[in-house]
């Protein structure tokens, strides 16, 4: 479902993004887990189309992001901390909206809303303007929005950054609700409980770089640590070591 080999990118000096491969199937939760400025949210952005990479290659569904970037839009859907909501628009007419932007037909988004609202239990979202919204209610209908045309590869880029306890429950129980077999879910934090709670395999991304892929107990076993906070900081010291062990 997602096929990431050797991405890298460039900013004029500067490096984010340095020959980042992976692999994410179907049916799983598969996590980005790195600290503040690692590279997790130019990798999204790149694999949403929003950005170029300047080298390697990366499909999603099996269309080439650079190459087939109307294709690879058509099938994700994307939530990233800070995506808003027009305030004087229903939670339905939200939804309606961007259906229409995907060339839903009436019929289609009507049942999609339907299945939706069952799903992630919308409730009166459906029938609230947004701008009386609380935080978690809004987030609960940006995840509606970005699944209104049931993408087979859903991408959650820092989902949870800036939602109160209960919202990210909310969240976190949502996220959970929409794993199955035909989706992907992709899913980007620094949080280590959200990716033991949630996360079938991941990707420890450091300095614009995998350092692992596995799962989140391969990972605890791997380091001989008691957790996976101790597992990633023993990963990120070994990575630091080994430039100065070559220097040294």
């Amino acid at each position: 479902m997602l096929d990431v080999q050797h991405i890298g990118k460039r900013y004029g000096q500067h490096s984010a993004l340095e020959g980042i491969s992976f692999q994410a199937r179907s049916g799983e939760v598969f996590g980005l887990l790195g600290a503040n400025g690692a590279g997790k949210t130019t990798l999204l952005r790149i694999l949403s189309t929003l950005l170029r990479p300047t080298s390697g290659s990366a499909s999603v569904a099996g269309f080439d992001v650079a190459a087939r970037p109307q294709e690879v839009r058509a099938r994700i859907g994307l939530v990233s901390g800070g995506m808003g909501l027009h305030d004087r628009l229903t939670g339905a007419e939200t939804l309606r909206y961007f259906a229409a932007l995907h060339g839903m037909n009436k019929f289609r988004t009507e049942a999609r809303i339907e299945v939706l609202d069952a799903q992630l239990d919308l409730g009166e979202l459906l029938r609230r303007r947004a701008g009386s919204f609380s935080t978690g209610m809004k987030q609960k209908l940006v995840l509606a929005r970005a699944l209104i045309h049931d993408p087979p590869v859903l991408l959650l880029d820092e989902a949870s950054s800036g939602l109160d306890v209960l919202a990210r429950r909310t969240l976190l129980d949502l996220v959970t609700s929409l794993r199955n077999r035909e989706r992907l879910i992709v899913y980007s934090t620094h949080v280590m409980s959200e990716v033991e709670e949630l996360c079938d395999r991941l990707a420890v991304i450091s300095g614009g770089q995998v350092l692992s892929v596995a799962s989140p107990a391969e990972l605890v076993a791997q380091s001989g640590e008691r957790n996976l906070e101790r597992a990633f900081f023993k990963l990120l010291s070994a990575q630091k070591a080994l430039p100065e062990a070559i220097h040294g």
